[in-house]
This record gives structure tokens, C-alpha cells and sequence, in this order.
């Protein structure tokens, strides 16, 4: 994998305890041949010294005459690292705040900011940071951690900045060979559908999410620009993707349409209701003897209808089966006319929906391929390198 070497990292240090450990990311960064300015707040200076910094390799800016300097260093960085990250600080990118050099070159930058947050176990999860975390996870800023551990206050629990090298190591898988989809944009669909019955029922299904969001991580690991479209799950947006949160198969085809022009790339992963009740009722449904008749309607077809665009982007669908998983999903691949599509047993235990695990079976038109039953996030990698052996040439470098 490829190094750090040549790039130039703008290094954000707020005034948190654990403000000691940036020497020694210093020390990693500039050993892996990266370039370091480091930027601190007014209240970092009180847990890690100056000289410090440049003992390791950094150069050090000085913001008393700030003038164009966040012009200057936004279009120097080729990332912005924050480390340790506040949770006061994650409030003030939340809400765009420009009111020293760091928050300002953050607003000026278009390169990517990661964040390595650093607080006590509640802070961290406090409805507020909770909220921030999300918000800037959806505007596409990366985070590393936080750990889990002991804290200086004598806590145990999340929160903990992560240590140097797993940061380190991160920007190196950042940057590293793999990244083969750099500037490639791609929408991922995930999780269950919810079709309303009334105010207090509806027809959804077992998937939990889990597939698709291993799916838009491993693209944007890549670097590829990923919009997931998520249904109702419990799971907190991937590093580096932009999420928009839906329903029903009806929101999520009109989301996916909304972001057609300069789509390369749809994965599918979502399980969309295949009906919807024709009529729901503005109230609840009341238990009436005898039996209960509802009417159906058929869903939209997203992963079709995106098929058939012209131009269209590669398009990979995945089909859940219960029996002849291999018949059902070649018909899948060739009637909807997908790229690939990813076969996968809902039937086993310990794989398929609502599990950590999955085995699943690669089909396209020439061959199909079983693999063994793995971690979800290890098959979305597998996955996005069978995606990446198949992309026309022109959809990425």
C-alpha cells in the first residue's frame, strides 16, 4: 500500500488532554514522508508545547495575524486533520462556525477533514455530539474513532482519541493504492423499506442495513463520492459518506432520481418492499370481526428503472433468495439487465439478514462465483473489487 509521502497535512490541535499524543502523530506523519503544519487553538497550547511540534518535524503557523493565512493553508492542505477533535469543536464545525484560523480553514478548504475526537465517555454521548457526529458525517467529514478505554477523569467508556498510528494508518489507507475510485460517483441503497398501512402499522422486512452500509464504506475507502439512500435502520452513517435518510420505496426512487446526473456507479443493496397498500388510512384500523382484505399495489422498481437509463451507470442488484438462489438471481440479472448481482441465503443461520456474517454468490453474465461465508464488511470489500475489475475505464483512474 502507498505511503503518505509528498502529501501535505494541515494537523488541527483543540485543547484536549489528549493534545500530548500530536508529537507523536507528528513524528509517524512526517516519517512516512508527509508534509505537517500544524494549526492550534488558543487552549492547546496549554497541553502540548510548541517546541514540541517542531522538534518532530512540524511547522507550526502562527494565527495572531491571521489575514489570508486560512486562504493559504485550505488550499495547501491535501486533508485537514483535527486531533484531538472537541466535542466543543465538533459543535462549532457543526454549525460552520469561522471564529478563529482552524474553524475558518475548515469552511475555505475543499480538501477532506478527518476528525479524531477526544472527550469524556458522556459528552461524547450526549444527544447534542450525537447530533453533530451525524451532521458532519453527512456533509461527508471522516472520523477516526473515538476508543474505548480509561479516561484521564477516571472513566471507562468511548471517547478516547485514537492512537497515532491507528490515525497514521488511516490516511495511509486513505491514500493508498486502492483508491481506484477517486472522483467516481456512486449511490448506494440500503436497509428495509416501510410501507404505511396507517398511523400505527405498516409492511416492512428483516433487513437490517447491515450489507449496504459495508458496501458504501468500502466505495468510499476507494474514494469514491457515496450517497447512501438508507431505509429505517439503527446505524450511524459510514466515514466519508453523505446519507439521505427514507421510508418508503416511493421516497427512495424519488431520491435516487434526484441524484441521476453524473451517477457512474448504483449498488442496489436495499431490500425495497415489492407492494405497498393501495389506500392507507388517516386513521387507525380498528379490529372488526371476520377477515381483513387489503389491495396491493406494485412498488416502483428502482434498480430496473436505473438500469435502463441511457446512459446508464453500472449497475449491481442483489437478490435475497430462500431456494434456487442461483436460477433466481441469473434471472434477476438478466431480466432487469444488472452488471452483477450479489446472491445471498436468507435461510442460514448466522448469515443474511440482521447478521454480522454473510456468504453470498457473485453473478454476472459470463460466470458466477460462490464465496464463503465472511464478515459483512470484508464481502463489501470483496464486492467493491469485483465492482472495480468491471467498471469501463473511463469511470475511474
Amino acid at each position: 500500500m502507498a505511503s503518505p509521502r509528498g502529501r501535505r497535512v494541515v494537523l488541527g490541535i483543540t485543547g484536549g488532554i489528549a493534545a500530548y499524543k500530536a508529537p507523536e502523530l507528528v513524528r509517524q506523519l512526517r516519517a512516512a514522508g508527509a508534509e505537517v503544519r500544524a494549526v492550534l487553538s488558543q487552549s492547546a497550547a496549554r497541553f502540548v508545547a510548541v517546541g514540541a511540534l517542531t522538534a518532530v518535524g512540524a511547522e507550526v503557523v502562527d494565527d495572531e495575524e491571521m489575514g489570508m493565512l486560512h486562504i493559504d493553508l485550505a488550499r495547501w492542505a491535501d486533508i485537514v486533520l483535527i486531533a484531538p477533535a472537541t466535542a466543543h469543536l465538533l459543535a462549532r464545525l457543526a454549525i460552520g462556525a469561522a471564529d478563529d484560523l482552524l474553524t475558518t480553514l475548515c469552511l475555505a478548504t475543499e480538501a477532506p477533514i478527518c476528525l479524531a475526537p477526544a472527550m469524556n465517555r458522556v459528552m461524547w454521548e450526549h444527544p447534542a455530539t450525537r447530533a453533530n457526529h451525524t451532521q458532519l458525517l453527512e456533509r461527508g467529514v471522516l472520523f477516526v474513532g473515538p476508543d474505548e478505554g480509561p479516561q484521564a477523569c477516571g472513566e471507562n467508556g468511548p471517547g478516547r482519541m485514537s492512537q497515532p498510528a491507528e490515525i497514521a494508518a488511516f490516511l495511509e489507507h486513505l491514500w493508498g493504492e486502492e483508491g481506484r475510485l477517486r472522483g467516481v460517483r456512486a449511490v448506494v441503497t440500503a436497509g428495509p423499506t416501510y410501507e404505511a398501512l396507517d398511523p400505527a402499522r405498516g409492511l416492512t422486512n428483516r433487513s437490517s442495513g447491515k450489507m449496504g452500509y459495508a458496501v458504501a464504506a468500502a466505495l468510499a475507502e476507494q474514494g469514491a463520492q457515496v450517497l447512501l439512500v438508507s431505509g429505517p435502520t439503527g446505524l450511524t452513517a459510514p466515514p466519508g459518506v453523505r446519507r439521505v435518510l427514507v421510508t418508503s420505496a416511493i421516497e427512495m426512487r424519488e431520491v435516487v432520481l434526484a441524484h441521476r446526473d453524473g451517477m457512474r456507479l448504483f449498488v442496489g443493496a436495499a431490500a425495497v418492499a415489492d407492494y405497498r397498500p393501495e389506500t392507507v388510512s388517516a386513521q387507525k384500523l380498528k379490529k372488526q370481526a371476520g377477515t381483513l382484505t387489503i389491495t396491493f399495489v406494485r412498488n416502483p422498481d428502482i434498480v430496473a428503472e436505473v438500469a435502463s437509463w441511457t446512459p446508464r451507470p453500472f449497475t449491481v442488484g442483489f437478490a435475497a433468495e430462500t431456494e434456487e438462489l442461483e436460477r433466481h438471481a441469473r434471472t434477476k440479472l438478466e431480466k432487469k439487465g444488472l452488471d452483477l448481482v450479489i446472491a445471498n441465503p436468507i435461510g442460514e443461520p448466522g448469515a443474511g439478514f440482521g447478521e454480522d456474517h454473510n456468504r453470498v454468490t457473485l453473478i454476472d453474465k459470463d460466470r458466477t462465483v460462490a464465496w464463503t461465508a465472511a464478515p459483512k464488511t470484508e464481502i463489501a470489500r470483496q464486492i467493491v473489487m469485483e465492482i472495480i475489475k468491471r467498471l469501463p475505464r473511463d469511470t475511474h483512474a
